[in-house]
C-alpha cells in the first residue's frame, strides 16, 4: 500500500508548489491561533483582574490582528488546496485513462467497464479528498497538537498529564475501527462497480428494454444493486461513525477533569484563572486536533481501498509490447499465420484457434466462414495484434507483427468491427476518424464505395447531420455502411470486415464488394460473413471448424469436395428458394 500511495502522490506534478503553499499556511494559522489564549490569559489576569483599561484595548489589539491573520492564512490555504487537489486529480484521471488506452484487449478483459468507470470517478474522488485533507488538515492538526500541548505544559505540567490517560483510549479505539472498516469499504466499492454494471447496460440497451416492456424488471434490478450499495455503505460507517462519540467523550472527560483539577490549583493560588481558561483553550485546541486527525483518519481508511483499485489499474502491465521504438514499415498487404495457436487465458488448456497455417498474397479477397465459436473474429484480431498469439508467428508484409510498432501496424489495417461503434458528433466527425486531413472529396469517395453517400444526402445536413450517442439516429445498415467508409478513409493496406454487412441488402452487399475490386483491387480483403453470398467472389474461402482450418479453396472447389460448405450452401439456397 505505501508503494501505491507514494506512486499516486507522483501524479500531483506541478500543483507541488501549491500544495506546499497550503502547508505553510496551515501552519501559520495554527501559530497565531495558539498564541491568542496566551494573550487572552494577560488580558484577564494583567488587565480585567487589575482594572487596567489601557492594557485591555492593547491586548484586545494584538488578539483582532491574530484573529486577522489566522483568518487570512486559513483563507488563503483553502484556496492553495483546493487549486492544488484538484489539479492532483486532473493529473491522475489523465494518467488512469492512458493506461486503460494502452491496455491490450486481454488487460481490458480483466476489468469490467463499470468498474474502470467507478475507478475514474469515485475512487479517484475519494483520493482527492484524502490529499486535500492531508495537506491541510494532515498538517495543521499535528502542528496544532504540538504548539498547544507546549503551551499547556509551560502553564502547567501536571495539568498536563491528564491527557496521558485519554491517548491510549483513543489510539486502541481508532485501531479496532479501522481493522473493522477497511475490508467493509472494499466491498461498497465492489457493489458500486455493480450498480454502475446494471445502470449502463440498461441505458445501453434502453430501446430493447422498452421494447420488450421490461421497464419495471429493470426498476426493480437498479433498486436491488442500489440496495445492496446503501446496505454495505451503512455495514462500513456504522462502524467508522464510532470515532465521533468517542472523540467527544474523551474530549469532554478531559476538560472536565482539567475544570475540576485547575479550580483547586486557583483556590491553592498554583494557577490564576486567566491561566486556567488559557489552559482549557489549549486543552480544546488539543483534543480539537486529536478529532480533526480522526476524521482524516476516517477519509485515509475510505481512500486507501480506492487508492488500492486506482493502483491496481495503474500498475498493470499492457500484455502487448507497443515496440514504440520501431521504424519498420508495412510495405504491402500479405499476411502469413504459421502454425498459429491461441487462446484469451493464454494456456494451452483451452485453445480458441489451433494450428492456423495460412498465406494470403497482397490485393487477395479471402473469405472467411464457420459456426459460432468457430473463431473467426479471433483470427482477424491477430493480425492488427489486439491479441497476441499463443504459439506460432502472424506475419504482415513479411514481417512479424511484433516487430513492428503498434501505431504502423494498425495505421496499415483497416478493420470495421463486428459490433459498429460510432461516437457522439457529426457523420463528418466520424468519418474522419479513419483520417484527420481527409478531404470533403475523399470523404465523399470513401462513402461512395460504401453505398453511405446517397443515404448522408438524404438527411437536411448532409455530412453535418448529428449522429447522437452511439449513432443512435441511423439504422444499423447505415451504421455499417458509416463504419465501412471510415476505414476505407486510412487507405489500409488490409481490409478486415467481421461479419460487417449483415444488415444490408444483397443488392447494396454487391455493389460494395464490386467497388472494393475496382476501386481499392491491391488492398487485402478479409471478410468474414455469415452469408455466402457475401464471400462467393473470393479469391479463396477459408472455412473454420472449432478453432482449426478446415479448408481453403474457392466457391467452386468447396462445393464439389467439403461438406461443411456444401451443408451451408444448401440450407442458404433452400431460404432463398422458400
Amino acid at each position: 500500500m505505501k508503494d501505491t500511495i507514494k506512486r499516486l502522490l507522483g501524479y500531483v506534478g506541478k500543483y507541488k508548489y501549491p500544495a506546499f503553499l497550503t502547508i505553510f499556511c496551515m501552519i501559520g494559522e495554527v501559530v497565531f491561533e495558539v498564541l491568542i489564549p496566551k494573550y487572552m490569559a494577560l488580558l484577564i489576569d494583567n488587565g480585567i483582574s487589575l482594572g487596567d483599561t489601557a492594557y485591555v484595548y492593547r491586548m484586545g489589539g494584538v488578539m483582532i490582528l491574530l484573529t486577522l491573520g489566522a483568518m487570512l492564512l486559513g483563507m488563503l490555504g483553502v484556496v492553495f488546496g483546493a487549486r492544488s487537489s484538484t489539479g492532483f486529480a486532473m493529473n491522475l484521471q489523465n494518467a488512469v485513462f492512458g493506461a486503460v488506452e494502452d491496455f491490450s484487449f486481454k488487460n481490458t478483459d480483466k476489468f469490467t467497464t463499470p468498474s474502470l468507470i467507478t475507478r475514474m470517478t469515485n475512487d479517484i474522488t475519494n483520493v482527492q479528498q484524502a490529499f486535500q485533507m492531508t495537506i491541510r488538515m494532515a498538517m495543521r492538526s499535528p502542528a496544532q497538537l504540538i504548539l498547544a500541548t507546549f503551551m499547556a505544559i509551560r502553564i502547567s505540567g501536571r495539568l498536563s498529564l491528564v491527557l496521558l490517560c485519554a491517548l491510549p483510549v483513543l489510539a486502541i479505539g481508532l485501531a479496532l475501527i479501522a481493522k473493522i472498516t477497511y475490508p467493509r469499504f472494499i466491498a461498497m466499492l465492489h457493489r458500486y462497480d455493480d450498480m454502475n454494471g446494471s445502470a449502463q447496460e440498461n441505458l445501453i440497451a434502453i430501446r430493447v428494454v422498452k421494447a420488450f416492456v421490461r421497464g419495471d424488471y429493470e426498476t426493480k434490478k437498479f433498486k436491488k444493486s442500489a440496495q445492496d450499495v446503501r446496505d454495505a455503505q451503512f455495514s462500513a460507517e456504522k462502524i467508522l461513525i464510532l470515532n465521533g462519540p468517542l472523540m467527544t467523550l474523551t474530549m469532554y472527560a478531559c476538560i472536565l477533569a482539567v475544570v475540576g483539577i485547575g479550580s483547586t490549583h486557583i483556590a491553592t493560588g498554583q494557577m490564576t484563572s486567566g491561566e486556567l481558561i488559557s489552559f482549557i483553550s489549549y486543552i480544546s485546541s488539543i483534543l480539537i486536533s486529536l478529532m480533526m486527525l480522526s476524521m482524516y483518519f476516517m477519509m485515509l481508511i475510505m481512500s486507501s481501498a480506492s487508492a488500492k483499485r486506482l493502483g491496481e489499474v495503474l500498475d498493470e502491465v499492457p500484455d502487448i509490447d507497443e515496440n514504440r521504438s520501431s521504424t519498420i514499415r508495412v510495405k504491402d498487404g500479405s499476411v502469413d499465420f504459421d502454425h498459429v495457436d491461441f487462446s484469451y487465458s493464454g494456456s494451452d488448456e483451452n485453445p480458441t484457434l489451433t494450428d492456423i497455417d495460412l498465406h494470403i498474397r497482397s490485393g487477395e479477397t479471402i473469405g472467411v466462414i464457420g459456426g459460432s465459436g468457430s473463431g473467426k473474429t479471433s483470427l482477424v484480431q491477430l493480425i492488427p495484434r489486439l491479441y497476441e498469439a499463443t504459439a506460432g508467428a502472424v506475419k504482415v508484409g513479411g514481417v512479424n507483427v511484433k516487430d513492428y510498432s503498434t501505431d504502423e501496424l494498425r495505421g496499415a489495417i483497416g478493420m470495421v468491427l463486428q459490433k459498429n461503434v460510432l461516437f457522439s458528433g457529426t457523420i463528418r466527425e466520424n468519418l474522419k476518424w479513419g483520417d484527420p486531413n481527409a478531404t470533403d472529396e475523399e470523404i465523399e469517395a470513401a462513402c461512395r464505395i460504401a453505398c453511405a453517400h446517397d443515404f448522408i444526402l438524404s438527411f437536411p445536413k448532409g455530412y453535418d447531420t448529428d449522429l447522437g450517442q452511439g449513432g443512435v439516429n441511423v439504422s444499423g445498415g447505415q451504421k455499417q455502411r458509416l463504419c465501412i467508409a471510415r476505414a476505407l478513409l486510412k487507405n489500409p493496406k488490409i481490409l478486415i470486415l467481421d461479419d460487417s454487412t449483415s444488415a444490408v441488402d444483397t443488392a447494396t452487399d454487391a455493389s460494395i464488394r464490386e467497388a472494393f475490386r475496382t476501386v481499392c483491387p491491391e488492398t487485402t480483403k478479409i471478410i468474414i460473413a455469415q452469408r455466402l453470398n457475401s464471400v462467393m467472389e473470393a479469391d479463396r474461402i477459408v472455412v473454420l471448424d472449432e478453432g482449426r482450418i478446415n479448408d481453403v479453396g474457392t466457391h467452386e472447389e468447396l462445393l464439389a469436395r467439403n461438406r461443411i460448405y456444401q451443408e451451408v450452401y444448401e440450407s442458404q439456397m433452400r431460404k432463398e428458394v422458400a
